[in-house]
């Protein structure tokens, strides 16, 4: 989960599930549009970014479970302040982005059009940026392409920047996942030569509508539809080839 201070009703200004499996070494993530209008136990529906204002980490796992029957069972609360130190230290290169237009408004810069590498602050920009005519469905895949290729650099050194990232995300992540299963997990990525981070959105395509409530402007979303695809996605089988997964998420996206 991802909060802005700003927000002053408390919600959650992006939600992701991360899913690794130790067997395969495969990295999955999920982006839930904020927007999308859900159940959250005991408050009725609402867009589900509402849930952690409502009741923190717990509920939105809750409202997940209940939503679309997947059981996380680790949170981490990232505030944007520290977005830029932690991208640092996993990708001291910086990352490289094709900007298609002028980026401003709302993001505290300017970043102009053109292939140019970014790097922790800037790159916050890019990923934050939403007022375009793709509005938060372009903020999603901004932020799933720059978390893809910070994945694709994760190496050696970053395993050797662990003490230190750990140090730094202490002040600004709230978790409840342990230093030794972190540890754990980095050096399955890198030691397994793990591929390509898969990703998927919720909604996905031709599953959702634009509707209007007494909660705003709301994702009505086919819940059985994309409950399927979430299920496909998270257990796709070992032994699917290299060509059908990518297509598979790219279908999906």
């Amino acid at each position: 989960m991802g909060s802005d201070a700003r927000d002053e009703d408390g919600r959650s200004d992006s939600l992701m599930i991360a899913h690794y499996d130790q067997t395969t070494n495969d990295v999955k993530l999920v982006s839930i549009m904020r927007d999308t209008y859900v159940d959250i136990p005991g408050h009725g529906m609402n867009k589900i970014n509402a849930a952690f204002a409502f009741g923190g980490p717990e509920l939105v796992r809750k409202t997940i479970k209940q939503n679309f029957d997947i059981d996380v069972n680790y949170y981490a609360l990232a505030d944007f302040k520290g977005f830029p130190k932690i991208i640092d230290l996993l990708a001291p290169d910086g990352i490289e982005v094709d900007i298609p237009y002028e980026m401003s408004y709302g993001i505290g810069m300017t970043l102009h059009p053109g292939k140019q590498v970014l790097h922790g602050t800037e790159l916050l920009g890019y990923v934050r940026f939403r007022h375009d005519r793709l509005s938060d469905f372009g903020r999603v895949e901004r932020q799933q392409e720059v978390l893809t290729k910070v994945k694709e650099q994760i190496g050696v050194s970053s395993l050797m920047n662990l003490p230190k990232l750990l140090g730094v995300a202490d002040s600004y992540f709230d978790t409840n996942v342990d230093n030794k299963t972190i540890l754990t997990i980095g050096k399955g990525i890198v030691n397994g030569k793990s591929k390509g981070m898969e990703t998927l959105r919720i909604p996905v395509a031709d599953s959702y509508e634009d509707k209007r409530t007494n909660v705003g402007d709301v994702l009505d979303i086919n819940l059985d539809k994309n409950k399927q695809a979430l299920e496909e996605f998270l257990s796709s089988k070992e032994n699917e080839t290299d060509d059908a997964s990518s297509s598979e998420s790219n279908g999906s996206n």
